[in-house]
């Protein structure tokens, strides 16, 4: 009895624990480390919410220049490579842009030239932009509009975007452009822009044509539309018919007028880099434009206009007085516009 007591007691101190799940233990280690997993992110989130200005490592990438070794250095400052913010140049980043601008008088041919310079596939040319008055209201904000027409970042039906090789405007000369011709000269030496002048050899002949364009802003003789440049010869015909009758009272002084405000004007811009066109040169000799596109450093091409010229023949058959005009100029410095012979588009 005490033998089987014993044995009681000695298996009774011996017996073994049940073993543990081994299922429970790998929740419970799952279950901790998800727990750390959310305090640590919870700490993280609460650092950089605390610390706005704290940012994440970041390697600028540096943008490849362009080569201009084959450039003269002479021609580096007019040499440009524009970034627009409004679109990517893409494959054309690298090609060189010019800037330029067509600095004229109304009714000196300007429009017709810059029509036979947007021909060019390379050549964007964007139109009267002063013409309107709260963009030359100062000079910050001709030099904002500027800036954005250079910077290919000016929209019209010209822009040719991405490889665009000469880029500019039409700029007349009591657009600003004189007022503020200190500033203007020293922004085009600055930026590099190069001036291209138009004017017309024979003043008399601009006359009759403002004449007849001012009437017709009024009368709108083409069904109701004022034109002031057409691309058929009805069209011409009908703008023709109108003949003014010129002030002799005034016509000297007008002509003189305009003769200083030219010479002026090529005098205040001597000093840019700067050619000099005639209406009548560039008709009579088509090689003036090779020399233009030589000037802007293009392609040579050739160029072409769908506009139609609108006063042909002699100046006698332009106006209602033309005896009057004879006696006003004959014997003075302008005589000679009175025998000039016509020239055709």
């Amino acid at each position: 009895m005490a033998d089987d007591l014993c044995f009681w007691a000695k298996d009774s101190l011996t017996a073994k624990h049940p073993k543990k799940n081994p299922l429970i233990l790998r929740m419970l280690v799952l279950m901790f480390v998800m727990v750390c997993g959310v305090y640590i992110c919870a700490v993280c989130l609460k650092q950089i919410g605390g610390h706005p200005n704290v940012r994440l490592l970041s390697f600028p990438v540096t943008e490849r220049p362009c080569d201009v070794t084959d450039i003269e250095p002479s021609e580096k400052p007019y040499v440009h490579f524009p970034k627009p913010e409004t679109f990517s140049r893409e494959e054309c980043t690298c090609n060189p842009v010019r800037y330029f601008a067509i600095l004229s008088t109304q009714r000196s041919g300007s429009g017709w030239f810059e029509t036979l310079l947007n021909s060019h596939m390379n050549i964007s040319s964007n139109g009267e932009i002063f013409s309107v008055k709260v963009r030359r209201s100062n000079i910050s904000t001709i030099f904002e509009t500027l800036d954005k027409i250079y910077n290919l970042d000016w929209f019209t039906s010209a822009s040719k975007n991405e490889c665009t090789a000469a880029v500019g405007l039409k700029w007349m000369l009591n657009q600003g452009l004189m007022q503020h011709h200190e500033e203007i000269v020293e922004y085009f030496n600055s930026k590099g822009v190069s001036a291209i002048f138009l004017f017309r050899r024979n003043l008399l002949r601009r006359m009759i044509s403002i004449l007849a364009n001012s009437f017709d802003q009024n009368a709108k003789l083409l069904n109701g539309t004022h034109k002031s440049h057409v691309h058929s010869t009805h069209e011409a015909k009908i703008l023709a018919s109108y003949k003014p009758v010129v002030n002799t009272s005034l016509l000297i002084p007008n002509l003189r007028q305009v003769e200083d405000l030219v010479s002026k004007s090529m005098d205040y811009f001597k000093s840019t880099r700067h050619i000099i066109l005639y209406y009548e040169d560039i008709i009579n000799n088509r090689t003036k434009l090779v020399d233009v596109q030589n000037f802007l450093r293009v392609p040579l091409r050739d160029l072409s206009s769908q506009q139609v010229k609108i006063h042909k023949g002699s100046l006698s058959s332009q106006v209602e007085n033309w005896g009057d005009i004879e006696k006003a100029l004959e014997g003075t410095h302008y005589q000679s516009y009175l025998h000039d012979e016509d020239y055709k588009l």
